[in-house]
């Protein structure tokens, strides 16, 4: 996070003077920011999609600009519907430092394929729930033709 940024002028030239905002927060704090729950933080942490962050002297924990920027990205990927499998591939192809769009894209495409396999599951179910619930009556009696259909093996 930069704050800009002020304008200093002499007789003879402009200088640029940037003051560099350092971001130091803790657990708590970066949880509020980013909306991801502490222990959630902490979960990433043990699994290994956030590094173990600097402590100050007394031993706290201090999440800086880049964790706050990777726990966003993880939070994205994760809303996205990515595993944390995904997620591992993703950032360890970012980590790496000599990653490709093409190494990105590819582990995206094969989870748009999942996410399109998974509507067409959700499309199926609907149709079958839809089918039979239109042969239930919706009357206070002790037979039910859902709790029938679901007995029977499909057709």
């Amino acid at each position: 996070m930069l704050s800009l940024d002020s304008v200093v002028t002499t007789s003879s030239s402009t200088y640029l003077w940037r003051y560099i905002k350092v971001v130091q927060l803790s657990r708590g704090s970066l949880a509020k920011k980013t909306g991801v729950n502490s222990e959630t933080i902490r979960y990433y942490e043990k699994i290994g999609l956030m590094p173990d962050p600097p402590r100050t002297f007394g031993g706290h924990r201090i999440y800086g600009e880049s964790l706050l920027n990777r726990l966003t990205f993880i939070r994205r990927c994760r809303k996205l519907g990515f595993t944390i499998n995904e997620i591992h591939e993703l950032i360890e192809l970012v980590d790496g430092g000599d990653y490709s769009c093409a190494g990105v894209l590819e582990t995206t495409k094969a989870h748009l394929e999942r996410i399109r396999s998974k509507i067409k599951e959700l499309e199926e179910m609907e149709k079958t729930l839809q089918t039979i619930s239109s042969h239930c009556s919706g009357k206070d009696v002790p037979e039910c033709a859902i709790v029938e259909e679901l007995w029977q093996e499909p057709s």
